[in-house]
């Protein structure tokens, strides 16, 4: 069919009623979606749909990361790697999504965003209570961090539920210790409420891994993958300090935190810290 004075015309097959079905609109309840966009300022200014919907967007990410690293913990107890590193890879795709949303924010000067900030009162996403859920589920355990989510009884129950449940790591581990591999005691056993640190016994077992990889190919690649989803998380994580620099400076943070100075201790934290450190002793 060809365009004729550049317009396009409707196929006959196109549905057109919708009062007795379901729309596109109401699957994806867009009145509700779209009607959340409230700016606070006054008079109303105009920088701040940007700012509301950078970070609306990314909740509804981070709600997406959740729903697939919960399915990863799950598949990793049932045993079911491939499901698990079919989770993950979505998870790295959402990962680049969420870093590369940045760029949009950064377009807001320091002018134009001081001209709205003290309306925000103590509104931070330093509250983001998805984000502290998903560096929870990967292993960045932090009991204090449940005092800024009392008022919200739902998220502060999320967050005490995963604070006490083995996270991504602590299932992986469990994983290779029922494949027959010499995972030690004192990390099966390990207290999941608390960080996970730095264990040098836990080397020797990935450089037979990455040593052997053709006979370990499952357990390989999960460990890349693993490190992939870290090296994402620290890129999401200096995007965010270098966007937060170039438009507040050194401020402190609407929530009362140090801004900048403490997104930069975020990049000294760590995931997986023993597949980072069995690289120096590969082929040694």
């Amino acid at each position: 069919m060809s365009v004729e004075k550049n317009t396009r015309k409707l196929d006959e097959g196109v549905v057109r009623d919708f009062s007795s079905r379901m729309s596109y609109s109401s699957y994806l309840q867009l009145p509700k979606l779209l009607s959340a966009q409230q700016p606070v300022s006054q008079p109303e200014h105009h920088d701040e749909m940007l700012f509301i919907i950078q970070h609306q967007t990314t909740e509804l990410w981070l709600k997406l990361v959740l729903h697939e690293l919960r399915s990863t913990a799950a598949w990793l107890r049932a045993d079911d790697l491939g499901s698990a590193l079919k989770g993950i890879a979505r998870v790295k795709h959402i990962q680049k999504t969420l870093t590369e949303q940045w760029s949009v924010l950064a377009t807001l000067t320091p002018t134009e965003y001081s001209q709205f900030r003290g309306f925000l009162g103590h509104a931070s996403g330093f509250q983001s209570s998805q984000y502290r859920a998903v560096e929870f589920i990967l292993g960045n355990k932090n009991a204090t961090m449940l005092s800024v989510f009392e008022s919200d009884p739902e998220a502060h129950a999320m967050l005490e539920h995963l604070l006490n449940a083995p996270s991504i790591y602590d299932e992986f581990l469990a994983y290779l210790a029922r494949q027959g591999f010499d995972v030690p005691g004192e990390v099966l056993e390990r207290d999941v409420t608390r960080a996970h640190e730095f264990t040098p016994a836990l080397v020797p077992l990935f450089k037979h891994i990455y040593e052997n990889a053709v006979d370990n190919w499952g357990a390989y690649e999960a460990c890349e993958e693993l490190v992939d989803l870290e090296d994402n998380f620290q890129l999401w994580r200096f995007r965010h300090l270098r966007t937060v620099q170039r438009t507040i400076g050194m401020k402190t943070g609407t929530g009362g935190s140090s801004g900048a100075a403490f997104l930069q201790k975020a990049l000294e934290l760590t995931f997986f810290p023993e597949l980072f450190a069995v690289r120096t002793e590969i082929g040694q």
